[in-house]
């Protein structure tokens, strides 16, 4: 309703009320007048009700809302179910252009100009994190892997000849598909074990871009987040490498932007040397739905052609599950989340270590690590395959404790044709198997407190049935099959009473 109609409300209800009504009216009016005019995330976070009124006025921009509208095309934002209709607030056009995922569709203004919104968002939010030097971001409906495959297959345009990519190790199944998604050969890059870290092995890099030709590697792509006790690449130093080398340098930032201690590493490495782009997930660092990414780099020309290599027009889902978010949040928000991570980090690092006492294991010194820790389980491990550690992890998880990994010796894996030993360990020959746990922005006391309590019952548990087979007949077979951790665990509820 305009003025006009307040106004003409007027003859049926009192003056005084409906001018009340039209001043609150305003007052919400102005806020998206504000939000629209300065084009900046706000401090403070709206309320649910202002920005649905947003939302509902962004989808009347859209063609498919038009009063009267006739589409003839194979494409007009027809939805058959009511239900999904209104499950994406009417916004059925997607975001971009055949050729550009961040081009202004004519038909869709209103998804446009979220899409826009969406990405100014996003790149206050990487600049707020510690990362000063990002010059432009692209949010792309497509988890971390896909978005590394992206930014690869952006750099292939530059660099025809390259065909291998440089890459210190993670043991995650999708960092190293991403390269071969790609279609370029992994170099896989050895860690170095320093104390009980595994750290990016410099010179081993150096030493191959010098024996493959600097010419014929298509980029570094190394990594910040990750779990313990890998930590952070030494990402300043390959940043300096890959400007001595005039290298690309791609960065796997999955879940980076919630620790200030990994956008400090990248803030650097741009600082001093060369990054083409950095990829964040919305789901690990904004708590929304699984599906996006954020593309980001200190050279707004790169970011662009990443835009234009995505292949037609896109699901808007992602944008849209981020704009609310944040704008939900407001920097303020985002920044209280951030402190409360970190005080989680203590407060689990302190409780895992306070265990690990008590059952004669060790929390493992990780310090350069800033989300992930992790506990040894020297204790527990039987035998080359180390198979009670692996039910220790199977029986956290029937109890309903997802997100440990526990690690073991033993496991090797074949991965689109190559061989990792000990998978899951980010080295051939880590010295014990552990059980890792991240305090990862939006956890709180109270999944600490669940946590550890399960994780005692568990290592009780764990340690019975350990001594149980050492004190059968030494040399006794085991039989072929036995019985799953989810066959002798009691998995009616998720409850701590067990």
């Amino acid at each position: 309703m305009n003025s006009e109609c307040f106004g003409l409300a007027e003859r049926l209800v009192d003056r005084t009320y409906v001018q009340q009504a039209l001043q609150a009216k305003q007052a919400l009016t102005n806020q998206i007048r504000v939000l629209l005019e300065h084009r900046k995330w706000p401090e403070e976070g709206w309320d649910e009700a202002t920005v649905e009124l947003l939302l509902h006025e962004l989808a009347l921009m859209d063609s498919n809302n038009f009063p009267g509208n006739c589409g003839v095309g194979e494409r007009e934002a027809r939805v058959a179910s009511g239900l999904v209709d209104r499950r994406h607030f009417r916004l059925g056009h997607g975001i971009g252009r055949s050729g550009d995922i961040s081009a202004i569709q004519p038909k869709a203004a209103g998804s446009s100009l979220l899409n826009r919104l969406a990405n100014i968002f996003a790149l206050d939010v990487i600049k707020l994190a510690g990362v000063r030097a990002a010059a432009a971001c692209v949010l792309v409906p497509m988890a971390t892997g896909m978005g590394i495959v992206l930014c690869l297959l952006t750099l292939r345009h530059q660099r025809p000849q390259a065909k291998y990519v440089l890459w210190p190790r993670i043991d995650q199944k999708s960092c190293f598909k991403a390269i071969k998604t790609a279609g370029f050969e992994a170099v896989v890059i050895e860690n170095r074990l320093e104390g009980d870290e595994l750290r990016t092995d410099l010179a081993a890099v150096e030493a191959k871009l010098q024996e493959l030709g600097a010419d014929n590697v298509l980029c570094v792509y190394s990594t910040s987040s990750c779990f313990a006790p890998r930590v952070p690449d030494r990402l300043e130093e390959l940043a300096e490498l890959c400007k001595k080398y005039d290298v690309p340098h791609v960065i796997n930032n999955a879940y980076g932007v919630q620790s200030s201690k990994c956008m400090h590493l990248i803030q650097q490495a741009c600082r001093v040397g060369r990054v083409d782009a950095f990829i964040q997930s919305t789901d690990k660092n904004f708590m929304v739905p699984v599906g996006g990414s954020i593309i980001a780099g200190p050279d707004e020309k790169f970011i662009a052609e990443v835009s234009k290599m995505y292949p037609g027009r896109a699901s808007a889902s992602p944008s849209i599950d981020l704009f609310i978010t944040l704008l939900s949040l407001g920097r303020s928000g985002y920044k209280k989340l951030l402190a409360e991570r970190k005080e989680m980090f203590q407060y689990l690092s302190a409780e895992l270590s306070r265990v690990a006492e008590e059952k004669g294991e060790r929390l493992l010194k990780t310090p350069h690590n800033p989300i992930s820790m992790a506990m040894s389980l020297t204790g527990r491990a039987t035998g080359h395959d180390g198979k009670d550690v692996t039910q220790l992890g199977a029986m956290l998880f029937t109890r309903c404790v997802s997100g440990t990994r526990v690690v073991a010796p033993g496991s090797d894996k074949d991965i689109a044709g190559h061989t990792f030993r000990n998978f899951g360990a980010h080295h051939d020959n880590y010295p014990c198997a552990y059980l890792t746990a991240a305090a990862a922005v939006g956890m709180t006391k109270t999944d600490v407190d669940a946590f550890i309590k399960r994780l005692v019952k568990v290592l009780g548990k764990s340690k019975n049935r350990s001594d149980e087979r050492e004190g059968s007949s030494a040399g006794a077979a085991e039989p072929e099959e036995q019985g799953s951790v989810e066959s002798t665990a009691d998995t009616s509820d998720c409850s701590d009473e067990r």
